[in-house]
């Protein structure tokens, strides 16, 4: 993709006449016509590659690594060997699921029984039940799952989605994080790294804490009229221009050109899609919002379904802790119990609206957890195979693609790595991740790096 855009820069009359009169976007007020008609935002709506199967992507992050065993990957053998010492591991025994799978939808996908509210929508689902990652270790496994790497920086999922597509609106970030992570990597599971900064996910709240006060910092500013504020930013905006056109190569300045002017749209425009409490009362009772397990994150969903409708390209929606070394019975019950309706209300809620046939919506954490462990109530990490389910942008729903052997210890068909994954949904988004490149330090990066496989036989 090329990455260079040429703008246009203001001399000192065009600079004079822009501020006296106070408007202009980019400070556009002393240019041309044929100056405006040469820029283009890199945030502008792009060209896929091919025709794609969606237009965005919400992604159900479950940070800590949910349980296959008990939730989208029965297996028998471990109901018949509860107990028994474990094969893979010394001073493990092998732990049965403490709930019981159903045959849900016209294809018989099987679900546990702490997904009431999911299971109706079993014929929207794909399983993917042979995922694989590098490493059983949270912080190099959720950056990887963020990032494709856990070496080395690397812009996130979300950023590269927004540079090879631009957004559909261009009064909000391109990239939302909701209930954003603090730990793990931090921000650098929704940064940018080499990227442009612009690319890089906008966060609303962070995880364990609170969604329904949450606000973006300085958003508003308390000394000038919104006026007053056109006219300070396009002085600023024409001074970095200049020497942006001494610097043309510099993806800092361009960098805060972008930032400046969306954060001025964005006192307007964020608080509105914000502000759930527009929405009829059927849908937030239906999201479970004003319950007591289901209230932060039904908002969440709810927030989410919004700024897909309003053009955002890709939101990650965080939810935490899936960790279950311990308590695995109360825990995973809690859990559920917190995203089981929110997460049935959003499928319900996009499919309703049309949107679920081009809303890529996926499901999972960085890792699963073992088929035994080292207390009576608990799983542990695995990182050799596990689940996570996809929806919608053209997936075929019904189905369990791969597998794990009898006790869910390794993937042994349809094996899908993370890069897998990233290479399948932007394939879903109508982008090649052989093509979605970009250069630096003399090298074309891509999120898949050199590996990568589009699975494609998760879609209808």
């Amino acid at each position: 993709m090329n990455n260079d855009v040429s703008r246009p820069t203001l001399n000192r009359r065009q600079l004079l006449k822009s501020v006296s009169a106070g408007f202009g976007y980019m400070a556009f007020a002393g240019l041309s016509s044929a100056e405006k008609a040469g820029y283009q935002s890199p945030m502008a709506p792009k060209q896929p590659h091919f025709t794609p199967r969606a237009k965005r992507v919400i992604f159900l992050c479950m940070r800590g690594g949910p349980a296959q065993q008990d939730t989208f990957d029965p297996k028998p053998a471990l109901q018949k060997r509860h107990g028994e010492k474990s094969q893979f591991r010394g001073g493990a025994k092998l732990q049965a699921s403490p709930w019981e799978f159903q045959n849900h939808g016209q294809g018989g996908l099987e679900i546990s029984g702490l997904f009431p509210n999911l299971a109706r929508h079993a014929d929207d689902i794909c399983v993917l039940r042979g995922m694989h990652t590098d490493l059983p270790n949270h912080p190099q496994a959720f950056v990887q799952l963020h990032t494709g790497n856990f070496q080395f920086v690397r812009p996130s999922l979300g950023a590269w989605a927004v540079y090879g597509l631009g957004t559909e609106n261009q009064d909000l970030p391109g990239f939302i994080t909701i209930s954003a992570p603090v730990r793990l990597g931090g921000k650098q599971n929704y940064g940018s790294s080499f990227l442009p900064a612009f690319y890089q996910g906008t966060a609303i709240g962070q995880e364990r804490a609170s969604i329904k006060d949450a606000k973006l910092r300085n958003l508003s500013n308390r000394e000038l009229s919104p006026e007053l504020q056109r006219k300070q930013l396009d002085l600023v905006q024409a001074m970095n221009r200049d020497l942006l056109k001494e610097q043309p190569a510099n993806p800092a300045i361009e960098g805060v050109i972008e930032s400046f002017e969306l954060g001025f749209r964005m006192q307007s425009a964020v608080p509105k899609v914000m502000g759930i409490e527009d929405e009829p009362k059927a849908i937030q009772d239906m999201y479970g919002i004003g319950g007591k397990r289901t209230d932060n994150f039904g908002r969440q969903c709810l927030m989410a379904r919004r700024f897909a409708e309003a053009g955002v390209r890709f939101i990650e929606i965080g939810h935490s802790s899936w960790d279950q070394h311990r308590n695995l019975k109360s825990s995973l019950t809690k859990n559920c119990g917190e995203t089981d309706q929110p997460i049935a209300a959003l499928l319900t809620d996009l499919k309703q609206r049309g949107m679920l046939q081009d809303t890529l919506v996926v499901w999972g954490g960085e890792f699963g957890r073992t088929p035994d462990g080292k207390r009576d109530d608990g799983r542990d990490h695995n990182a050799k195979g596990y689940s996570m389910w996809m929806a919608g942008g053209g997936v075929k729903g019904g189905q369990a693609h791969g597998a794990t052997d009898d006790f869910g210890s390794e993937a042994v068909d349809g094996r899908v790595h993370i890069h897998d994954l990233h290479a399948t949904m932007l394939h879903s988004l109508g982008l090649d991740h052989k093509k979605l490149t970009y250069r630096y330090a003399g090298r074309d990066f891509r999120l898949t790096d050199v590996y990568g496989r589009v699975v494609n036989e998760v879609f209808g």
